[in-house]
């Protein structure tokens, strides 16, 4: 079971980045994806889950209406697409696969980070 995060990058505020997470090893229909962020001396907060099986999608307010959370079931890939970015959403993102919830504690499997950095 493994979760392969790639996409990010520094990026000038108001740029864009796609993130991507491919899952392998195991079929992730019914599982919910959830991307989580962690900044500098802060703690892993919430971004965005997606369920698999149904059209439910929920985002953290501070992202909400800048970023989306489109999939591609036959690729078993979620994506994280991020617009008008601030330099308060500078973080590491981790894509993970669980329970449809904002708490990672629901969430078993995890991939690596991607840096996102959003200079002003």
């Amino acid at each position: 079971v493994q979760l392969q995060a790639s996409g990010g990058g520094l990026v000038q505020a108001g740029g864009s980045l796609r993130l991507s997470c491919a899952a392998s090893g195991r079929t992730f229909s019914n599982y919910a994806m959830g991307w989580f962020r962690q900044a500098p001396g802060k703690e892993r907060e919430f971004v965005a889950a997606i369920r698999w099986s149904e059209v439910m999608i929920m985002y953290a307010d501070s992202v909400k209406g800048r970023f989306t959370i489109p999939r591609d079931n036959a690729k078993n890939t979620v994506y994280l697409q991020m617009n008008s970015l601030k330099p308060e959403d500078t973080a590491v993102y981790y894509c993970a696969a669980g329970v449809y919830s904002r708490s990672g504690s629901n969430y078993f499997y995890w991939g690596q980070g991607t840096q996102v950095t959003v200079s002003s």
